[in-house]
């Protein structure tokens, strides 16, 4: 009896380890699957938006494409269509592409 009580702690100790590994995967995985990707594309953003400048030409996070006319430092006045009068203030992170005045795709 004393043999199988022993051969049941020393097993035990070795299902503690692998749960603590697959624990340890899990979290790594986790990580690696959404925590990285995402401080990458925030990371991109920003760059992004350091960079704005007049003339550049944005997509917003309404869908809406527009001209940028002013920059500040958390704002930007961006002209919609051919309307000169159709000039709206917003806030920079609602902005979520841009493409350089003078490039083409």
């Amino acid at each position: 009896m004393q043999y199988i009580l022993g051969a049941a702690q020393e097993g035990s100790g070795s299902f503690t380890f692998i749960m603590v590994l697959e624990i340890v995967v899990l979290v790594a995985g986790m990580y690696f699957l959404f925590v990285r990707p995402q401080k990458k594309e925030q990371k991109r953003l920003g760059l992004m938006l350091a960079e704005l400048s007049i003339g550049d030409s944005v997509l917003t996070t309404a869908g809406f494409y527009g001209v940028v006319i002013d920059v500040a430092d958390d704002t930007v006045i961006v002209e919609f269509g051919n309307n000169k009068n159709c000039r709206i203030p917003m806030k920079k992170d609602a902005i979520v592409q841009v493409e350089k005045a003078g490039t083409a795709e």
